[in-house]
């Protein structure tokens, strides 16, 4: 691997240009991924958040579903925030009959869990494996992850208070192996903890 890893944002739909700046601020080569031969050249993938069933059609119009799903079976680190955590899923609640799954983490995720009630909300998380204090979570009608397999590790819950309402206590942060995945947009804050834990992930694989 080179000194800068090759990141890419799977760039069909989403926050794509978001990533790619808080990528870029962490010393790798970020690109966009919209072909197989480009997913090819990539060390890591970012799946941004976005609409997830349209971003599951556009895989499978883009013929990246089945290259994409071969490369995480293979290893390759993956990151995903909202829309890319229910594609990293193994199986979603409320969603589509024809939506695809990667199925690259083992864990039930509810697809709008925070729905109307909630719609978008801001909370500061204490985020597993990032220092230097809280993160700001911005949710925007996020997903939560509703169960996890032994093998994946829960890195943040919503603070269980009541202010957090029917979100206290829920999970929104995970990680299998080496694919990480948030329910919240750490691209959209200025923060680039969340980004720099998946790129040493990269550089570890």
């Amino acid at each position: 691997m080179p000194a800068q890893p090759v990141v890419g944002v799977l760039a069909l739909q989403g926050d794509v240009r978001e990533h790619l700046v808080s990528l870029a601020a962490c010393d790798v080569l970020a690109r966009p991924v919209r072909r197989p031969e480009e997913l090819a050249e990539c060390d890591g993938l970012v799946l941004p958040g976005g609409e997830s069933t349209t971003m599951s059609r556009l895989l499978e119009t883009f013929e990246l579903l089945e290259p994409l799903r071969k490369r995480l079976a293979d290893g390759m680190p993956a990151y995903g925030s909202c829309a890319g955590m229910i594609l990293l899923a193994g199986q979603v609640l409320d969603g589509r009959a024809d939506q695809q799954q990667l199925g690259a983490i083992d864990m039930v995720v509810r697809r709008n869990a925070f729905g109307r009630q909630v719609d978008s909300f801001e909370s500061e998380l204490d985020v597993t494996g990032i220092p230097g204090g809280p993160v700001h979570a911005v949710f925007i009608r996020a997903p939560w992850v509703e169960s996890v397999a032994d093998g994946v590790e829960v890195l943040a819950r919503v603070p269980d208070i009541p202010a957090s309402g029917d979100a206290a206590g829920r999970i929104v942060a995970v990680r299998q192996g080496s694919v990480l995945a948030t329910s919240f947009h750490p691209e959209l804050t200025g923060d680039e903890r969340v980004h720099r834990l998946f790129v040493e992930t990269v550089r570890a694989a």
